[in-house]
Order: structure tokens, then C-alpha cells, then sequence
């Protein structure tokens, strides 16, 4: 290929991709639709640092797992007056699969990292999940580390995680061991798609969620993107941020054309 003709080609590239950047920022700059940011287990604000939709989306809104365990997401949703995305990570996954059986009609995309619809086994079945202990184990780790992450935390990337209080802990340990959505998806999703864009982000190697959650979902939400992710990170905030950016302003663009 001439040096001409490669440079042609550059440019066509650049072009398009300005292109597609100045639509997807009108499209958070003309969208009234809020963001629900659901938050994981014992996650800090922190660990949406590095999303930037976080700081442009004009309606955005954090939901601590404690929260989420409080149903303040469920009463923010009944009061709104049109449809929101809601953007769920680990537990918080769980929570926006919940919130999506509930208000299907209310949501105008799921942005689902790392989210679990069953996080404990179930050998009977062959569920793939956590065993009692090891779900545990990840509060001692938690413990042990002070909340500096169970891996520790990549260089140059904010702590996703925080020490909190015990109760707090505990109630949400209580939650993963006994919630189980599958049920309530099937019914909910079975007969017809959802009405809604959704992306699925799953590390391939996640110790802590197992990559049958993502393949699962992918089942119930067959026009689901999904994206599997090199390695084992489970806290995918602060791995993939571009790519939750991309969805979620993918997500925004559908409900703004209505």
C-alpha cells in the first residue's frame, strides 16, 4: 500500500471516529434519562472513578450496596416520570436484575459487570457458584487487607473496595447466600425480548463470579453484547471504564430517539 493511500485511509478513521464521539456526546448532552449506578458488595464510590459518564450523564445517581439493601433504588425508580439505565456491578448486578423484573417497562438499558443472578452452587443442579465458605473467606480478606482490595488493587487505579461496618457486611453476605433470580428472569423474560439494550461484562477468570453467570444471562438476554475480559479482575469499574462508557452511552442514545 502506497504511503499516500494509508494516510487516505488514517483519515477516514479519524473522521469516523470524531464522528461517532461528537454523537455519542450529544446524545449525553440532549438525554433527560438518568443513570442509576448500582455499587457491589462492600464497593466504594471510588471504584467509578474512571467512568466517565459518571461526570457528563446530567442524571446520575450511586447507590451503596446498603441502599440497595434499604429498596431505595426500587422507591427512586417509582417516582420517576419516564424510563432510567441502570448500570450494575457484582451485587449491584443483581440488584439492576431485580429492579428489571420488577419495572421492565421503567428501564432503558442494563450495563451488567461482573452480575450474578445465583452467586452461591448449587451442586444438585450444577450451578456453578460460591461455596458458603468461600463466600466467607472473601469477608476475611476483606478484613485482612483493611479494605485494600482482595488482589490488591492495579497501579494507578482508585481502591474499588472499602472496610465497612460489620451489620453492613453481614446483611450483605445474607443477601448473596440467599438471593436467586433465575425464576423470576425465565417468567419475566422467557416469552418476549426485553424491551431494552444490554451489555454484559465478564472477566474470563472471575474467582468470585463465575463466567456461567454471564453465559447464563446471555440466554435470557439473547440480543445481550456481550464482552468477556482477559484475566480475573472482578472489579471491572476499573478495568474496562471505556467500554462502560460506550455502553451506557449506547444505551442513551437508544432512549433518546424514543
Amino acid at each position: 500500500m502506497a504511503d499516500g493511500d494509508y494516510e487516505r485511509g488514517r483519515g477516514r478513521e479519524i473522521a469516523a471516529l470524531r464522528s461517532r464521539l461528537r454523537a455519542l456526546a450529544r446524545a449525553r448532552a440532549v438525554s433527560s434519562t438518568p443513570v442509576f449506578v448500582l455499587n457491589g458488595w462492600a464497593a466504594s464510590p471510588q471504584a467509578w472513578d474512571l467512568c466517565s459518564f459518571r461526570t457528563h450523564v446530567a442524571h446520575s445517581r450511586l447507590f451503596s450496596y446498603t441502599e440497595q439493601l434499604a429498596g431505595q433504588p426500587e422507591r427512586a425508580l417509582e417516582v420517576l416520570s419516564g424510563p432510567c439505565v441502570l448500570v450494575g456491578w457484582s451485587m449491584g448486578g443483581s440488584t439492576a436484575l431485580r429492579l428489571a423484573c420488577r419495572f421492565p417497562h421503567r428501564i432503558a438499558g442494563l450495563v451488567l459487570l461482573a452480575a450474578t443472578p445465583r452467586m452461591m452452587e448449587r451442586k444438585e443442579t450444577g450451578w456453578r457458584g460460591l461455596s458458603p465458605r468461600r463466600l466467607e473467606a472473601l469477608r476475611k480478606g476483606l478484613e485482612l487487607t483493611k479494605g485494600e482490595g482482595f488482589f490488591g488493587v492495579p497501579e494507578g487505579c482508585p481502591n474499588p473496595y472499602l472496610l465497612d461496618a460489620p451489620e453492613n457486611l453481614d446483611a450483605g453476605l445474607a443477601y448473596l447466600l440467599d438471593t436467586d433470580l433465575r425464576a423470576d428472569l425465565e417468567k419475566t423474560f422467557g416469552a418476549a425480548a426485553a424491551p431494552f439494550p444490554v451489555f454484559l461484562f465478564q472477566s474470563e477468570h472471575d474467582g468470585i463470579v463465575r463466567v456461567e453467570n454471564a453465559a447464563y444471562l446471555k440466554t435470557v438476554f439473547p440480543h445481550a453484547c456481550l464482552t468477556y475480559i482477559p484475566g480475573s479482575e472482578h472489579a471491572l469499574p476499573i478495568k474496562v471504564p471505556k467500554e462502560i462508557d460506550e455502553a451506557v452511552d449506547s444505551c442513551l442514545a437508544v432512549a433518546a430517539k424514543g
